[in-house]
């Protein structure tokens, strides 16, 4: 088939180009830096499609440039929308990109490409909101975003199931694996021998290994789930506690010292998001770190189940999470990340 996606360089956007690529697809890309595509992929054209088994396109854009948009949808069987803000000024600038160029994105995406078999939606979790420990989400569950790179995300939702469009939405808790620089972070701190969590660390989340979530989304092209919403995670819940024991363990498994754990007192957590926030705004830098987001970290839980999900595509994602922590520490192992 032929493939569009944005968002192809970023985490996620990548190891869902290199799914689509191993399963066959003719891919092309709208991309804000060639360069970078070119260090990402292999057989990119331009410049070397003829030497290439699986050309790999590249429309340099952004969600703003509607010929760019136009051309790289033209003709396509599947739109993969990838491309979003995690990190942003203000409410306004979240919703203009993750909910109004949504929108856009579809409207061209519908005129461009008249036989449009799915518009596939990468929302989050986020968009879904928190629930309570030991009740994970599912589909039946109302939306109660409780930050606005959530409300964001769910504008984008409700910009896709409105459409007239054959759609699917998929929301991912969190995603970690290969290339990812936020859980990173979590990777850095375990090195040095500590491990942070908010309160009491009994807070219950849910994850998926990035390339599960990419093998995911490829078969959601052709699987019956037009016009529906859906969980994409591991069965394996964890805490936040547990998952940074666990970062530790994938990095220094045969640590003879324990690592020195820090539970952040929610109140300090929300008076440093609140001063970090502060900061970006008079720098009028973006950040993920705000007031806004201690809604986010500080919740009883971010778990959900995807029952749903393995039951239209018939496969559920194998990595727990033991084995995606070690496969992520050897890559940034390999790449001189650690």
């Amino acid at each position: 088939m032929k493939i569009f996606v944005t968002g192809g360089t970023g985490f996620v956007g990548s190891h869902l180009v290199d799914a689509l690529r191993a399963a066959g697809h003719d891919v092309c890309l709208l991309v804000r830096d060639v360069t970078k595509a070119e260090r990402l992929f292999t057989h990119v054209d331009p410049p070397s499609a003829a030497a290439a088994d699986l050309p790999l396109r590249l429309v340099k854009g952004d969600l703003d440039d509607l010929e760019a948009i136009r051309s790289g949808c033209k003709g396509v069987d599947v739109v993969y929308h990838v491309a979003g803000l995690t990190a942003a000024r203000n409410k306004e600038e979240f919703l203009a990109i993750n909910g109004h160029a949504t929108r856009t994105l579809i409207q061209v995406a519908a005129q461009a490409a008249p036989g449009l078999q799915r518009f596939v939606f990468v929302s989050s979790l986020a968009a879904a909101g928190p629930t309570r420990r030991g009740v994970p989400l599912t589909e039946q569950s109302t939306a109660q975003p409780v930050s606005d790179y959530g409300w964001s995300k769910l504008a984008g939702e409700e910009a896709v199931k409105s459409s007239g469009l054959p759609w699917t939405v998929v929301r991912p808790p969190t995603v970690y694996g290969p290339r990812d620089r936020e859980v990173f972070k979590v990777f850095k701190l375990a090195r040095r021998g500590f491990v942070l969590f908010f309160g009491d660390g009994s807070q219950e989340l849910s994850f998926i290994y990035a390339p599960d979530l990419a093998e995911w989304l490829v078969r959601l092209a052709s699987a019956d789930t037009e016009r529906s919403v859906y969980f994409a995670s591991h069965d394996e819940i964890r805490t936040s506690k547990e998952f940074a024991f666990a970062v530790h363990q994938a990095i220094r498994p045969d640590a003879s010292k324990k690592p020195l754990a820090i539970g952040v007192p929610p109140a300090v957590a929300r008076g440093v998001l609140w001063m970090i926030g502060a900061g970006a705004t008079a720098l009028r830098k973006r950040t993920l770190l705000t007031a806004n987001k201690a809604n986010e970290f500080l919740a009883d839980a971010w778990t959900c189940r995807s029952e749903a999900l393995k039951r239209v595509t018939r496969w559920q994602p194998p990595t727990d999470l033991a084995t995606g922590l070690q496969l992520t520490a050897a890559w940034y192992r390999e790449r001189g990340w650690l």
